[in-house]
């Protein structure tokens, strides 16, 4: 089999696909976010946030997501007000290109499908779309450096329409000691959003432990460095292959 790789702990994504037959679960144990938007201020809590995997092809498996998702919006005139529910459902393939196997580089394609599975005001009710492109980059003295571009298509947010939705995402990681790996990735993501244009960024960090040979726990911390990012986002997790 090859290497225990995951998507976690970052907001990246790895161009590696799960062995064929295997099955690998990559999950939130908790995650908050918080964000301040004028005077208002919305925390979102994912408990958990699984994603189960599993390997059909040598270079391709099919994946699934699905949230448990609470909002909690308070503002200046308005009482607080809390939501909880299933949250939205993404389905996607992972289909990699070259380097599954090893390599100096590995690229991958991973179309997804979001279905609207939540409550209105956890999610928007719409059907949205991507198309996501990993690629790595082994580097000297053991860094791993990993560019991830993304195309998605969203719900505009006043009427039916849709537009496009642009995110790049640069990561590096490296082993600091036995089995425990730092990451460092500056996010980005543009929102083209007829009526509510937005970018958004942040700097993240990570650390991720393999305990066991098929055994990951994580933790990290994302940072927002524009008034429309949310300003902290904490999380911990867990993934397991089988």
């Amino acid at each position: 089999m090859r290497s225990f790789n995951t998507d976690r702990p970052t907001k990246s994504n790895v161009p590696y696909t799960v062995d064929a037959g295997h099955f690998q679960y990559e999950t939130d144990l908790v995650n908050f976010t918080h964000q301040v938007t004028g005077t208002t201020r919305t925390d979102t809590l994912l408990v958990p946030n699984p994603t189960f995997k599993v390997g059909v092809t040598n270079d391709a498996d099919f994946e699934i997501n699905v949230p448990i998702a609470g909002v909690r919006a308070n503002g200046a005139a308005t009482p607080a007000n809390a939501l909880w529910g299933i949250g939205d459902t993404f389905v996607r393939s992972k289909i990699n290109l070259w380097g599954d196997d090893g390599g100096d580089t590995a690229a991958a394609i991973i179309p997804y499908i979001k279905a609207p599975s939540a409550p209105i005001g956890v999610g928007n009710g719409a059907v949205e779309g991507g198309l996501i492109g990993p690629v790595v980059f082994n580097l000297p003295d053991s860094f791993v450096l990993l560019l991830v571009p993304e195309i998605d298509v969203l719900k505009d947010s006043l009427n039916n329409g849709y537009h496009g939705n642009y995110v790049f995402d640069v990561n590096l990681s490296r082993e600091v000691i036995k089995n425990v790996t730092a990451y460092v990735e500056l996010w980005s993501d543009y929102n083209a959003d007829p009526t509510a244009k937005a970018t958004l960024m942040s700097f993240d960090t990570a650390l991720a432990w393999v305990f066991l040979p098929k055994v990951q726990i994580d933790v990290g911390a994302n940072f927002g460095l524009t008034g429309a990012t949310p300003a902290v986002q904490i999380y911990a997790g867990l993934s397991q292959r089988f």
